[in-house]
């Protein structure tokens, strides 16, 4: 007589060895798991050279640095994804600071009528950049390159080169604190997580993000396939622009000054916080939190360094080294899997 045996009520079976492998496989080939690492690696290597660098105060000072720069990240990702980029976003942002602050500070709008003109300048801005790339057919290049130009006049221009000052509490409030454990965490923190997690739903769960990805792959195919393309582009751009007018709020309120020689060369760590988080510049493939976890890398490496005493030229050296690593690496990946 064969006896058998049953496994006790409500254990779960084990998994197959073979289903555990592929999944440690999906996890280490995910386009995020080798900016984490070198996250990791940093803030292991930094916390060797300096006992303040994991102290609570000194990483919400690094948080505080990438609010920014995270958020004008965030939407230079989505560009990226669709195979452009936007060299004018920094620029853009602080023309979209001065027009919030000094309309506010003047009393010629409510402070968040001028908060919102300033987040429209910017949606201006972008809506130009994507009916110049799809109507007239430029190079994103080009056309931002432009943009650059343009916006950084604009804000010298309209703030005849003065810093804007005694602004209202409604463009400072994001930049004030609140106590988590020892640490402060500023407010503006707490919105650039909520609008990455926002952007990662939005890219992974919606047919607009599965659309978007498709539209950096291969145009013509999206196309084909009943995408419309230009409507999809031209939004991008433009939603890109609503992003830099929130960054362009969390720069006042960080410094509580509407000044205009600041997040002029913001594009420059924006693009770096992209690559980093290992979205490619050919469009298609990367995740928005991946582009998070660049951003703190460059945070980080910056105090890091920072803490060591070592030089801003240095430090942006070693920023531009690590550029150029990224994109190699992204290149043989590419190159790996067209094999």
């Amino acid at each position: 007589m064969t006896t058998t045996t049953t496994a006790p009520a409500g254990a779960a079976p084990a998994p197959p060895a073979a289903a555990v492998a592929a999944r440690g496989r999906q996890l280490l080939t995910h386009p995020t798991a080798g900016p984490l690492v070198a996250l990791l690696a940093a803030c292991l290597f930094f916390s060797f050279q300096s006992d303040q660098f994991l102290s609570g105060g000194n990483l919400s000072l690094v948080v505080q640095q990438v609010m920014v720069v995270g958020t004008l990240a965030l939407g230079q990702t989505l560009i990226i994804l669709t195979a452009g980029i936007d060299l004018s976003c920094g620029a853009v942002m602080a023309f979209g600071s001065i027009v919030m602050a000094k309309l506010a500070a003047d009393g010629t709008l409510p402070p968040l009528l001028a908060v919102l003109a300033g987040i429209g300048v910017c949606a201006l801005f972008g809506l130009a950049n994507g009916a110049l790339v799809t109507q007239v057919r430029l190079p994103p290049f080009i056309v931002t390159l432009g943009m650059l130009n343009i916006a950084f006049a604009l804000t010298h221009i309209y703030s005849d080169e003065q810093t804007v000052t005694e602004l209202p509490g409604l463009l400072t409030g994001l930049g004030e604190t609140f106590p988590l454990g020892r640490t402060d965490i500023t407010y503006g923190s707490v919105l650039t997580i909520v609008l990455f997690l926002a952007f990662a739903y939005l890219l992974g769960q919606t047919a607009w993000g599965r659309h978007t990805y498709a539209l950096g792959n291969s145009p013509e195919v999206a196309r084909l396939t009943g995408i419309r393309t230009t409507r999809l582009l031209l939004g991008v751009y433009t939603l890109a622009g609503v992003i830099y007018g929130i960054a362009a709020l969390l720069l006042v309120s960080r410094t509580g000054v509407g000044d205009p020689k600041a997040g002029q060369t913001d594009n420059l760590d924006a693009i770096t916080a992209v690559v980093l988080g290992g979205t490619s510049l050919f469009g298609g493939r990367g995740a928005v939190l991946g582009t998070l976890v660049g951003a703190l890398i460059v945070g980080v490496f910056r105090n890091g360094l920072q803490l060591m005493g070592v030089g801003s030229i240095y430090q942006t050296l070693i920023t531009g080294g690590l550029v150029i690593l990224a994109v190699t690496v992204d290149q043989f990946s590419r190159r790996k899997a067209s094999r």
